[in-house]
């Protein structure tokens, strides 16, 4: 009985371990970085104080967000990407392979150049690319 139980526990565990689906891993290169625009800060320059008393202006200062946006190329599609990380992103190296899967609305990237740690991006357009055939036609 003892034997069946462990036979079965094994068979199992076994199972459960490669049950798992392992997610494609599709490649890339990463053609370029932009900094692009995705939002702006408003900083007022009322205070407390000068709310209750009625003497502070309401000059406001505003600036521009910046972000960094990628292009991602695969043998199929371009991939335009922005970290979803807006405070700490990583600089990627252009130029690189990069290795990523699409996990619902998200993209994980991983770069083996830098230090093969995944990250989170955003995907904010696909274009398929266009492959030259002879003849002229697609």
């Amino acid at each position: 009985m003892k034997v069946a139980t462990m036979l079965a526990l094994t068979v199992l565990s076994n199972a459960l371990a490669f049950g798992k689906d392992a997610k494609p891993q599709h490649s890339g290169t990463l053609l370029e970085m932009d900094s692009v625009e995705c939002g702006a800060e408003q900083k007022s320059a009322k205070n407390f104080t000068g709310e209750m008393l009625g003497t502070d202006s309401a000059h406001q200062k505003t600036h521009v967000l910046l972000c960094q946006e990628y292009l991602l190329q695969t043998d199929q599609v371009i991939y335009r990407i922005r970290p979803k990380d807006d405070k700490h992103p990583a600089l990627l190296p252009v130029s690189t392979k990069a290795q990523f899967h699409l996990e619902k609305d998200k993209m994980k990237l991983r770069v083996e150049d830098l230090d093969n740690k995944e990250r989170d991006y955003i995907v904010v357009s696909m274009t398929p690319r266009v492959s030259a055939t002879p003849g002229g036609s697609r």
